[in-house]
């Protein structure tokens, strides 16, 4: 029997690609492997110094505290806008015109760039010309988010929630609208509730992509920047100070390019293990 001819040709169409990654992330990475493991005084002088910035960022109390509240701020925001998107998803129209609205309106939030909602959210949050900080001043309530930790936290909170709630609901949409009309069929024949209908139903159907909005915002959560810079700065204080930005300062601000080429493959390292973590939970039971 001859032996079967490979085509080689598809290489060529997959080589671009294999260089574009490997230009914009194993060459870039490779450069911070290698700051995270020397000393440097510029002119080009490099000094070993082994695993001792992973020392100093571990045993860092700065660290620690920008850690816990990225954890805090990721575990409050998947919190809420998981079950939140599953119910505006539950609530959103399956036919007619509704169904064009509802997803425009959804998809507008996603449209807008992070620094422009920053922004926007800064304005609309000032307590005295602010639409929310007046409303809310107003109603009573001792609100400045410039001034005042929880309020800074809420604002930000907030925020988030406004713009990427609609990634959970379009993702549950989807779902939802992937589960034929014979499984719904089959539960009123058996005169199911509607919590079993969803729970029994809808809500296995949904596994796969609830899996992708948990994953997908995790890692967006967790590696925050944009929006709670422009908004907030990381204050007051280092209230609001996230991982990332606690990163972007030690980087830029301080220009230590050795601890902060070892905090951020903590940080990579951390998201990698944490995103594994949630996929392997949530697919443990998965049948292929």
């Amino acid at each position: 029997m001859a032996a079967k001819i490979k085509n080689q040709k598809a290489w060529f169409f997959v080589m671009p690609v294999v260089l574009l990654v490997a230009f914009n992330a194993v060459i870039p990475l490779m450069t911070v492997v290698n700051y995270s493991v020397q000393e440097t005084f510029g002119n080009n002088l490099f000094f070993w110094q082994g695993i001792g910035w992973f020392e100093q960022v571990l045993n860092s109390e700065r660290f620690q505290s920008s850690l816990g509240r990225q954890i805090v701020f990721t575990s409050i925001i998947l919190a809420i806008e998981i079950p939140l998107g599953i119910a505006i998803a539950l609530a959103m129209p399956r036919k007619g015109v509704g169904v064009s609205v509802c997803l425009v309106l959804m998809a507008l939030p996603l449209l807008i760039p992070w620094n422009v909602v920053g922004s926007m959210w800064n304005i609309f949050a000032l307590p005295e010309i602010g639409l929310l900080g007046k409303a809310l001043n107003s109603l009573g309530f001792d609100y400045n988010f410039t001034r005042q930790p929880l309020s800074a936290w809420f604002t930000v909170i907030l925020m988030d929630v406004w713009h990427w709630t609609s990634l959970v609901v379009l993702l549950a949409y989807a779902g939802l609208c992937s589960i034929p009309d014979a499984y719904y069929q089959a539960a009123r024949i058996d005169g199911a509730s509607r919590w079993a209908i969803f729970r029994f139903i809808q809500l296995p159907k949904m596994k796969r992509v609830l899996t992708i909005a948990v994953l997908l915002r995790f890692m967006d959560s967790f590696m925050i920047y944009t929006e709670p810079f422009v908004l907030t700065g990381g204050g007051p204080g280092n209230t609001t100070t996230f991982l990332s930005i606690d990163l972007v300062k030690t980087a830029l601000g301080q220009f230590d390019l050795g601890p902060a080429a070892a905090m951020s493959l903590i940080y990579f390292l951390i998201v990698l293990l944490v995103s594994w973590v949630f996929y392997t939970l949530m697919m443990k039971d998965e049948v292929e």
